[in-house]
Parts: C-alpha cells; sequence; structure tokens
C-alpha cells in the first residue's frame, strides 16, 4: 500500500513553453548624429525583428550593409565633406517589417571665406613695359573684382570672327563684354591657294569691332605640331594630316623641343615667331590681348590615359611645361617687342589634381590672372576651383573662368565669396543648361557686366 500511495504521488515532467527572443520593436544605438564639415565615418547599430533597410540617404552620404546576425546588424556611413557654407541635415529612415525609426544627421557648414580684397590683388601686370591700353583693361578689371562678372564666349568656325558675339545680341539684345578668339589653325594661315576653307589671322576685323565697341579681346592657342620631321615638311608643302595637339595624337616631343638644334626646336621657335606677327598686328591697333597660351596644362597631365598629358605641352612634365611658358614670353616680348599681352595661366581643375598645381605654376612674375577651364553638369558657385586658383598665387593674382561649359551662375559664385572676373562660355550648342532664357537672365543681371555697359579702356 505504501508503494502505491508513493507512486500516486509523482507527477508527469511539465514541457516548459518557448522562449521568444525576437525584438517586438527597433532599437538604435544612437538616434542622431552632430557630423563636422570634414566628412565622417560612423557606424549604425540596429537591434530589429527582421533584416531592416535605410532609406532616405541623400547624395552626400554613402551606407555599408553590415551582417544581420541574431537580430543585430551594424550599418556604415560615410559622410563627405562638406564645402557648402550652410549647414545640411538629413533624416535616415530604418525599417523593419511594419516598424520604423528615424536617425537624424547634421554636418556643420564651412566657414564661408572673406572674398581676396582686391588691395591684396598685384597692382601691375608683371611687364614692366606694358602698353597704357593693358593696364587699363587690367585696372579695370581688378576695380570689377568682387562687384561684377564680365559676360565672354569664344568664337567658332576658324575661330577669329565675331558670329557667336552677334548670336547672343540676337538672343539678348545684348552683346557679351569679352570675346575669345583663338590660333588654333595657325598652320593654315594664310591657307595655301586653291581652298574652299579659307584661315587668315591677318584678318583682325573681329576683334577690332570687339575693341572699338569697348569689349576685350582674348586670344588662346590651340598648338598644332607635326609627329615628325617629315609631317612638317608636309605641311610646308599644304598637307597638315601629321598635325595634331592631343598628346594621343601627336608624338612631338617638349622635351627636344627645348633643346637648341633639333629639328623640334626649330619648329617651335618658326611658329612662335608667326604668331608673334599676328599678335603684332594687333598691338599696332592698341589693341590689348587677354593671353592664354599652354592652356590646362597643369592639372591633367596624370588623368587622361598612358600619354599622361590632354595636350602635349603638359606631357614632358611641369619644368619642361614651366620652360615653355618662359620661352613663350621671352620670344614675344623680350625678341618680338609685344607689350599688349595679359599673361593669363589656366588650370584644368579636375579633382584631386590642386595637389599639384603648385608645381606647375609659372609664378606670380610670370602669370597676371589665373584662369580655371570648368566643365560641369550644373550652373552652381564653383567653390573648390575658385579656391584652387586663389591658393595657387597665395591671393596676388584675379581670377577668372577661362572656359565653361555650363555656365555658373554669378550671383551663386558672388553669394559664395566667388570673385571671378569673367566667364567665356565655349560654345552656344553643347550645354543644355545654357537656354535661351538663362542666358536673357545672364545679360540682365546686375552682377553681369555687356559690352554695351564697359568704359572705354583705350
Amino acid at each position: 500500500m505504501a508503494v502505491l500511495a508513493l507512486s500516486a504521488c509523482k507527477k508527469d515532467p511539465v514541457t516548459p513553453e518557448p522562449v521568444d527572443n525576437t525584438p517586438k520593436d527597433i532599437a538604435l544605438d544612437v538616434d542622431a548624429f552632430d557630423v563636422p564639415v570634414e566628412g565622417k565615418a560612423l557606424t549604425l547599430t540596429v537591434t530589429a525583428p527582421s533584416r531592416p533597410t535605410v532609406t532616405g540617404l541623400p547624395d552626400w552620404i554613402t551606407l555599408k550593409d553590415g551582417t544581420y546576425n541574431n537580430y543585430k546588424i551594424t550599418f556604415g556611413l560615410t559622410v563627405v565633406a562638406n564645402p557648402a557654407y550652410e549647414e545640411r541635415t538629413a533624416t535616415l529612415t530604418v525599417t523593419s517589417g511594419s516598424l520604423s525609426k528615424s536617425v537624424s544627421i547634421k554636418q556643420a557648414a564651412a566657414e564661408k571665406p572673406l572674398p581676396p580684397d582686391p588691395v591684396s590683388v598685384d597692382t601691375d601686370l608683371t611687364n614692366p613695359k606694358v602698353s597704357s591700353a593693358a593696364k587699363n583693361v587690367y585696372a579695370f578689371l581688378r576695380e570689377q573684382a568682387g562687384s561684377k562678372i564680365l559676360s565672354g564666349v569664344q568664337s567658332g568656325g576658324t575661330a577669329n570672327n565675331n558670329d557667336r558675339v552677334n548670336e547672343i545680341y540676337k538672343k539678348t539684345g545684348k552683346h557679351p563684354a569679352l570675346a575669345g578668339y583663338d590660333y588654333i589653325f595657325l598652320q593654315y594661315s594664310p591657307t595655301p591657294a586653291g581652298w574652299d576653307w579659307v584661315v587668315d589671322y591677318g584678318d583682325i576685323s573681329a576683334a577690332k569691332e570687339q575693341w572699338k565697341a569697348n569689349g576685350l579681346v582674348s586670344f588662346m592657342w590651340h598648338w598644332n605640331v607635326p609627329n615628325s620631321e617629315a609631317d612638317w615638311a608636309k605641311g610646308k608643302a599644304g598637307d597638315f594630316s601629321g598635325y595634331n595637339f592631343y598628346s594621343d595624337k601627336t608624338s612631338f616631343s617638349i622635351g627636344r623641343a627645348l633643346q637648341s638644334g633639333t629639328w623640334e626646336n626649330d619648329f617651335i621657335l618658326q611658329d612662335i615667331e608667326k604668331v608673334a606677327g599676328y599678335l603684332k598686328l594687333l598691338q599696332q591697333e592698341g589693341i590689348p590681348v587677354l593671353w592664354r597660351p599652354l592652356h590646362e596644362a597643369a592639372g591633367n597631365y596624370t588623368l587622361y590615359g598612358s600619354n599622361g598629358a590632354w595636350f602635349w605641352w603638359g606631357r614632358g612634365g611641369a619644368e619642361s611645361c614651366k620652360k615653355l611658358w618662359k620661352l613663350l614670353r621671352d620670344k614675344l616680348e623680350g625678341e618680338y617687342g609685344l607689350d599688349n599681352l595679359i599673361w593669363v595661366w589656366t588650370l584644368d581643375a579636375t579633382p584631386g589634381a590642386e595637389k599639384d598645381y603648385a608645381s606647375w605654376y609659372p609664378g606670380n612674375d610670370q602669370v597676371d590672372i589665373v584662369g580655371v577651364d570648368i566643365y560641369a553638369d550644373d550652373t552652381n558657385a564653383k567653390t573648390r576651383q575658385y579656391q584652387a586658383a586663389v591658393n595657387l598665387s597665395g591671393g596676388h593674382k584675379l581670377v577668372t573662368v577661362s572656359e565653361c561649359g555650363n555656365i555658373p551662375d554669378p550671383s551663386k559664385c558672388f553669394a559664395g565669396g566667388e570673385t571671378w572676373n569673367w566667364f567665356l562660355a565655349w560654345d552656344l550648342e553643347s550645354y543644355n543648361l545654357n537656354t535661351d532664357a538663362y542666358w536673357r537672365s545672364l545679360m540682365s543681371s546686375s552682377r553681369v557686366l555687356t559690352r554695351e555697359q564697359m568704359p572705354s579702356l583705350k
């Protein structure tokens, strides 16, 4: 009986209810970030019942997924540097099923730089024998710095006409203050007899018209060179098929061109003499020239393929390019007596190239104005390019948008402390933001100077 009683007291084992460790909500290790202007790598750890997603990322934040394990995941967030002068914020949404939580990110604004004081910019041009008209142009540009920007356009076709200047007038009722021309077809000028397509840089009627109407004149030089001495000989007979200025199209050596006794040296000296003759025609008419040779040499020499430069004058490295610049100055001013040139050194402001600009810069004693060629898919202010140009000379030189595709909005540039002297639109066809309406707004802006508003600087 005792055994039976004991057996009756035993109970069957009870199976415990399973424990559900699944989170019932989203938990974040932080719900707000304050990020410095320089940018920063952040981590966001999320606990959630299912693998969460993050949405609402702006273009200045990138996200890297982590591994979702035991209901937890850590996201990597990278915030790029803030070059603007305004604080920026973003709200990210973390979602898991029907649950969501928000994370706010606030990034500080960069300190707005003061525009360079015009009195800190060099008061004199680098050529002590420069003409009075060139001095007048430079003094006027200094006076406008930080107040107005001159409108400009580059010529097309034979590159020594006012077709685009006049086309802008038809669009807006006003002419650009600056007209750009190019000795790109120097080898064809004067064109061999019998050609239908005629180039003659001895015809300076377009520049004369612009200057007579109080406009300014700029010349650049896409310097075509022959591949070989044989191609040079063919060129003398009217066959220029062996000429080019792109590094990947020509094997012409800037190193040999700087060595006396080589055919390359003979060639460039003859070309310099030829271009001097055409510049002399402008001098005889009292026309100052914003002279922009060897453009875009600094900044593109390692960024455009195996030849290491966009143009041949940049392919030989910084020292060779600076020697060529000095040779041009010595020949044009010293030997040929040109006193109407204002020397403009041009940057190609490819991102990342700024660190090398100083090594390529000819020096403050060799340059009058620093230009930047800007081709962007917007019309915003150009802080990075502007600061690179100012820093290059230590603020001693005026800076300009020496070429552009879509034209930076002058009001945005001035609001950002950018004191560009002029903009020069490369053409009127290729850049979709330069609409007729945009041109009309530019040419009627109180910040933009047209030819009609220019004083006589003769």
